[in-house]
């Protein structure tokens, strides 16, 4: 695109979905990495209340706190991938939306300990009307698309509206409110999109979705390096967490390449096949940002740091493992794998589920065998490619 004139709004119309070569923008890019602390302020909380025992509010509190960070990244790209302008006011307005997830990234800790879910709440706030604002600006250009832009702005308002009021309830009122509200959530895209769908480059959000992906095992190759840096000041534990470290390394270079062993973006093609793409990742997404709180935690196992038992401290890193793997496998792979590598695949993922019924290190070492299983099951054969003869020196 032609850049915007520094004082000249462009209008919001909606981009060409079959546009060649569009990738990821500058903007986009800069836009994922306020998530890089989102993610990891989470994955280092589930990590602190798993060691200290407290592993089901752990979780729970995490799964809570990633909807929110997941909802917001997910609306931001869906719209990026059809309205894009890249003018003054609209990379302003992203930096409204990344403020706001700083804001939310400061409140993880006290939401998933405490369930003061206040910081988080004004943090998303702040997300969400940013992008309301956004939704306006099409609705005012875009008037084929009208009444989809007005449906999600006023959508995404109400609800918002409703989260600030949930913070005035007692606590068990706002957990069973949260709930509601996610449903809410996910429901707005539903109702404006069956208008008329907005112009979704399938190449384009598809590589959206795979470089989050990237983010999230970018956390647990850092946990990996922890237990590096671990080892190099425990002489007494030295083996261990050199095993976890290698294994936490195949591990995320396993879930990397069933991730990206088959294109996605055939998926895309109707609202229904959209939808379902879009609210699988939430699985997929969680699971692998967890994945990096699992290593952490059988580092601190090993080095006989942690509260949690031993099955407790397995199912941190062999679930999320497993989950991250079957979610790819639903998803993507079964409809483009043989009965044949299919059965293979899920053997893997039977391999890492094992793990949770083993001791020591054995958990991480099953799920990084499991790993290289379903990555064996998904590995194309390479057809031979006959030699050229030599030619003959003139």
């Amino acid at each position: 695109m032609n850049s915007p004139s520094p004082r000249f709004l462009q209008p919001m119309l909606p981009r060409n979905p079959k546009e060649p070569h569009r990738a990821a923008s500058p903007l986009e890019l800069f836009f994922d990495l306020v998530f890089v602390v989102a993610v990891s302020f989470a994955s280092v909380q589930l990590h602190h209340m798993a060691a200290e025992d407290h592993l089901g509010a752990g979780v729970i509190g995490y799964l809570m706190v990633f909807f929110a960070i997941w909802w917001s990244w997910m609306n931001f790209s869906w719209l990026a991938t059809s309205f894009d302008t890249d003018d003054w006011l609209y990379r302003v307005l992203t930096f409204v939306q990344m403020a706001g997830v700083l804001v939310l990234a400061s409140g993880a800790a006290q939401a998933m300990e405490d369930h003061d879910f206040t910081v988080i709440t004004f943090g998303y706030a702040i997300m969400r009307l940013a992008l309301v604002a956004q939704w306006i600006r099409v609705a005012k250009s875009a008037t084929e698309l009208r009444t989809t832009a007005i449906r999600y702005a006023v959508g995404i308002t109400l609800v918002q509206v409703a989260w600030l009021l949930r913070i005035l309830l007692p606590e068990t009122a706002g957990f069973i409110g949260f709930f509601v509200l996610m449903l809410a959530e996910i429901s707005v895209p539903a109702w404006a999109e069956s208008h008329q769908h907005t112009p979704w480059h399938p190449h384009h959000i598809t590589e959206r979705y795979g470089l989050f992906t990237l983010i999230l095992l970018g956390e647990s190759i850092l946990a990996s390096a922890n237990a590096v840096v671990e080892s190099l000041h425990s002489i007494e534990h030295l083996s261990l967490l050199m095993i976890i470290a290698a294994c936490g390394l195949v591990i995320a270079a396993g879930m990397w390449w069933i991730y990206f062993a088959r294109s996605h973006h055939h998926l895309i093609h109707s609202l229904r096949s959209s939808l379902t793409y879009g609210y699988s990742h939430y699985f997929i997404f969680a699971a692998a940002g967890a994945f990096s709180a699992g290593v952490e935690v059988a580092i601190d196992l090993a080095a006989g740091e942690s509260e949690i038992s031993g099955i407790a401290a397995a199912a941190t890193l062999n679930v999320p493992v497993a989950l991250f793997a079957a979610g790819v496998w639903l998803l993507v792979l079964r409809r483009q794998l043989s009965a044949a590598r299919n059965s293979v695949f899920l053997l893997g993922v039977a391999l890492i589920a094992a793990g949770l019924f083993l001791p020591s290190v054995l958990p991480v070492a099953a799920a990084a065998a499991g790993m290289i299983v379903c990555v064996f099951a998904v590995e194309e054969p390479r057809s031979k490619v006959p030699a050229k003869a030599p030619e003959a020196i003139a």
